[in-house]
C-alpha cells in the first residue's frame, strides 16, 4: 500500500497538516510561502490600483473643474478679504497627522470661538461637533457647505497621496483624543474625501453611527465599492441632505 504524502485532518497545507519526513516538511514550507506571497500580492495590487485610481480621478477633476475653483476662490476673497483656503491638522492612517485643505467657510477667528460653542453641540456623544446654525459660518460659507464645495481643495490632497477619494473622513486630534479603542478601528486605512456615512446622511449621523459605517467600509472595501460610493456622493451633494 502506498504511503500518503501528507497526513491531514482537514485540507492540504491546513492547520492540521502533519509532515512525516524532511521532504514533506519542505513541501509544507513551500505551500506556506506560496500562500503568504499570494496574500501579499493581493493586498499590494489592491493598494496600487486604489492609488492609481486616486491619481487619475483627482487629476481629471482638477482639470475639468479648474474654472469653478477660480470662481469659488473669488467669492471667498470678496466677502471679507481674508484667506481663500483653510488648512487644518487632521489624523490619518495609524494616527499619522496630515494637513487637510478646504475653501474657507468660516470667519477668521472661528477656531478661537469653537470652545465657546461646545455646549451647543447637537451630537450628544461630544466627539464630533454639529451645530445647525453655527454663527461662525460666513454667507458664502453656508452655500459652499450645503453642496460640499468647500471640500474641493482636498482633490489636491488626494493627488499628493495624503488622502484617498474614498475612505473614512480624517478626524481632528481633539476628536481622536476622545476615541475608545474600538473607535480607533476607523484609523486603519488612509482617510478619504467621501465615505459611507457621507452618502448616508452626512452630519445627521452621530459619531457611533459614523464609526459603524467606517468599519463596514474597511471590512468590505474594494474597487467597485469605491465606485458605488462616489456615484452616491454625487447624489448626496446635489440634494444637500445632512449638510451643516
Amino acid at each position: 500500500m502506498n504511503t500518503p504524502i501528507l497526513n491531514t485532518y482537514s485540507e492540504p497545507f491546513g492547520h492540521f497538516a502533519v509532515a512525516r519526513s524532511p521532504w514533506e516538511r519542505q513541501w509544507l514550507n513551500w505551500g506556506v510561502l506560496w500562500r503568504r506571497w499570494l496574500l501579499r500580492w493581493r493586498v499590494r495590487s489592491g493598494a496600487m490600483m486604489k492609488r492609481a485610481f486616486d491619481i487619475v480621478g483627482s487629476i481629471a477633476f482638477l482639470l475639468v473643474f479648474s474654472p469653478l475653483y477660480l470662481v469659488l476662490a473669488l467669492l471667498v476673497k470678496l466677502e471679507d478679504r481674508g484667506p481663500v483656503f483653510f488648512s487644518q491638522t487632521r489624523v490619518g492612517r495609524f494616527g499619522e497627522t496630515l494637513q487637510m485643505h478646504k475653501f474657507r467657510s468660516m470667519r477668521l477667528n472661528a477656531e478661537v470661538e469653537f470652545g465657546k460653542l461646545l455646549a451647543q453641540n447637537e451630537h450628544a456623544d461630544g466627539v464630533t461637533f454639529k451645530m445647525k446654525n453655527d454663527p461662525r459660518i460666513t454667507h458664502v460659507g453656508k452655500w459652499l457647505r450645503r453642496f460640499s464645495l468647500d471640500e474641493l481643495p482636498q482633490f489636491v490632497d488626494v493627488f499628493m497621496g495624503n488622502m484617498s477619494l474614498v475612505g473614512p473622513r480624517p478626524p481632528t486630534p481633539r476628536e481622536v483624543s476622545l476615541y475608545s479603542p474600538a473607535d480607533r478601528r476607523r484609523l486603519a486605512v488612509k482617510p478619504g474625501l467621501t465615505c459611507f456615512w457621507q452618502v448616508s446622511g452626512r452630519s445627521n449621523i452621530d459619531f457611533s453611527g459614523q464609526v459603524k459605517l467606517d468599519v463596514q467600509y474597511i471590512e468590505t472595501a474594494g474597487f467597485w465599492m469605491d465606485i458605488k460610493i462616489l456615484i452616491r456622493t454625487v447624489r448626496a451633494v446635489v440634494s444637500g441632505n445632512g449638510a451643516c
